[in-house]
Order: C-alpha cells, then sequence, then structure tokens
C-alpha cells in the first residue's frame, strides 16, 4: 500500500514523530491517520518507560509571570544533555508546565510525594502536578505531554522542583 507523503506530513503535523516512524504507523494501520496515531502515542509511552531510569542531571529552570504580576512560578524541568535542553520543543514544555503551576497551584509532582498519612486530605488529580488535567488540552495530563516530549527528543525528562508565587490581599 503507497502512503502519499501528504498523509505522511499530516500525521507528522499532530504527533512531531519522526518521518520513517509515521510512515511506517501509517502503513501498519493501512493507512488510517487515527490508528496511525494512537499506534505512535503507545509506542511514545514505551518508550518514555524504557527511558524513565536515565539520570537527568542537565535542564533549564523556567518561569513565568502571569498577566498582572500578582501570580508567578518556576519549573526546574530536567533531561539527560544540554543539548536537548536548549532545543524549542523542551524549552516550550518548561514553558508551559511554568504556566500550569500559576494556573492550577499544585501541592506535589506526583502522587509518590504525598505523605502516607495525607492521602486522603488531597485528591490526587488536582494536588500532583503530573496528574492534573493540562491546561491546553485537558484530554490529556501533564503526565502525557511529557511523555510525548520524550518521545520526540529520544531523552527521560523529569520535573525535578517548582514553586509557586502569589501575591496575598490585605
Amino acid at each position: 500500500m503507497g502512503i502519499s507523503i501528504a498523509t505522511i506530513k499530516e500525521l507528522r503535523g499532530q504527533c512531531g514523530a519522526g518521518i520513517m516512524e509515521c510512515r511506517n504507523a501509517l502503513i501498519n494501520a493501512e493507512g488510517d491517520i487515527a490508528k496511525a496515531l494512537e499506534n505512535l502515542k503507545e509506542q511514545g509511552c514505551i518508550k518514555a518507560a524504557e527511558k524513565a531510569e536515565r539520570v537527568t542531571e542537565q535542564g533549564l529552570v523556567e518561569a513565568y509571570i502571569h498577566i498582572g504580576g500578582r501570580i508567578g512560578a518556576m519549573v526546574e524541568l530536567n533531561c539527560e544533555t544540554d543539548f536537548v535542553a536548549r532545543t524549542d520543543e523542551f524549552k516550550e514544555l518548561a514553558h508551559n508546565l511554568a504556566m500550569q503551576v500559576a494556573a492550577m497551584c499544585p501541592q506535589f509532582i506526583s502522587e509518590e510525594e504525598v505523605p502516607p498519612e495525607q492521602k486522603d486530605d488531597f485528591e490526587i488529580e488536582t494536588a500532583c502536578l503530573l496528574q492534573q488535567a493540562y491546561i491546553k488540552d485537558p484530554t490529556m495530563t501533564v503526565q502525557d505531554v511529557i511523555v510525548q516530549v520524550i518521545a520526540k527528543v529520544g531523552e527521560n525528562i523529569k520535573v525535578s522542583r517548582f514553586t509557586r508565587f502569589e501575591l496575598s490581599v490585605r
């Protein structure tokens, strides 16, 4: 079955995967873009799981100040190499995560950070950054977005820490 270049471009625009990955996914899905996209997402999850134990010593700190200057957030996002830390995908992810922290006010990075005696006191989907619905696409979680970027850049990515600031009303 021949797959047109336009179809490959369309799929690549939706997921950001490489040309050959998109072509192979379309061949396996018999030209069905939705099915190919789902297959690529599954492959991205597998790739991310394989990279999960890699050391992340490079990265950047991103700051976001909301309009009006009353709310701000800082996020430390780490990856394996400084090369990836300088890519547009990584920088955009760091910026979007800082916006997420400013908007959604998470208290923990992941469920593992919640003290066992306080697990009943928090709603995990709102208290933990990685489990929150992503502000730019509520059908995805923040963890899903990170997994997509891991699949694109080919390196492990971790949120190391974050902080949020808000001026108090007096």
